[in-house]
């Protein structure tokens, strides 16, 4: 053959372009909007549709995003790979399930159920199937949670405060659901270890549910966890300060600051003699893209994913102990 005559081409066969995940969000709520806004900008990702009850609000965000509103989320089935559940908690069991014997991965907003026995029977469910099961707690993907995360060994103090100031949205659950579970997740993942104990109160101000919480939690490390989450705040504050041998941590996430005091046994300008400060602010983050670009990929490399379905049964089980603990208190103080 003449090596100046062109090769032919046609013997080559071209690589195949890798489909997009195709996606779904059912509920277009307020959460639901952004997931759908992030989906419909991801490389990719193909946002098939959007779904909700009320007719107008799917149609809307639909549109908005460039994309087709569904009245019904079985309507979705056979058309998605996968699909966002930001609908309601109590009815985040049904339509999960739906999807999930159906053979559609699922990314389910926290909390995952309202209770420990739907909980189980989903991650039974998706194990069963060999489906992706992410549950949506997206401080995991906080930029000041990532940057802080190869700091942390075996603490053995933790304190959080989740305050807000009072919105009126999320009153139809406990605050321990609505704010303190996202400390929870985020402290677990930082122990690594199992509860021992866990000690709660908190009171009912505005709502007809406990809109400021306090749990201490004890693990079997022997770390302490105090954690107070509140909605009725005069102020807007979201921190964690960890101690751990030779070291402490702080987190400011609304200054997006982290300061590392460690022990050196250097001279330094420290407060504490041979202590040294270690000043840095993380970059600003899109924590909702990150959470939905990990579910993708999970979903697309059949990978695990960052917070599983037994991850979320876990915060869930220590939120509903504290719940119970709170329902518990107030029942007695109002028998006196």
């Amino acid at each position: 053959m003449d090596a100046s005559a062109p090769a032919d081409r046609r013997s080559t066969p071209r690589p195949e372009a890798t489909p997009p995940v195709r996606v779904a969000v059912v509920g277009a709520g307020y959460l639901g909007r952004f997931h759908a806004e992030k989906y419909a900008n991801l490389d990719g990702v193909e946002l098939v549709g959007v779904a909700d009850v009320e007719t107008a609000n799917a149609a809307e965000v639909a549109r908005h995003c460039r994309s087709r509103a569904f009245n019904r989320h079985l309507d979705l089935v056979g058309r998605v790979d996968a699909v966002s559940i930001v609908v309601p908690t109590p009815l985040h069991f049904a339509i999960a399930g739906d999807f999930l014997r159906n053979g559609v991965d699922v990314l389910i907003e926290k909390p995952m159920t309202t209770t420990l026995g739907e909980a189980r029977e989903l991650i039974d469910i998706a194990e069963s199937e060999g489906l992706i099961l992410q549950v949506g707690h997206l401080e995991r993907f906080n930029p000041a949670v990532m940057a802080v995360r190869e700091r942390i060994h075996k603490p053995m103090f933790i304190e959080s405060h989740r305050l807000s100031l009072y919105q009126g949205r999320s009153t139809d659950v406990s605050v321990v659901l609505d704010l303190m579970i996202h400390d929870i997740d985020i402290i677990m993942n930082f122990v690594g270890a199992p509860v021992k104990s866990i000690h709660a109160s908190g009171a009912a101000v505005v709502s007809a549910h406990c809109d400021i919480a306090n749990a201490r939690i004890e693990f079997a490390t022997g770390c302490v966890a105090n954690i107070t989450a509140s909605r009725i705040s005069t102020k807007n504050q979201r921190k964690v300060r960890l101690f751990q041998k030779n070291a402490y941590i702080a987190v400011d996430f609304a200054q997006r600051e982290i300061t590392h005091i460690q022990q050196t046994g250097e001279a330094g300008s420290a407060p504490i003699p041979g202590m040294t400060v270690d000043q840095v602010c993380f970059p600003e983050g899109d924590a909702l893209e990150a959470e939905l670009r990990a579910f993708v990929d999970a979903v697309a490399t059949r990978r695990e994913p960052e917070v599983t379905g037994e991850m979320g049964y876990q915060a869930l089980e220590i939120a509903l102990n504290v719940m119970e603990q709170i329902d518990d208190a107030t029942r007695r103080f109002g028998a006196f």
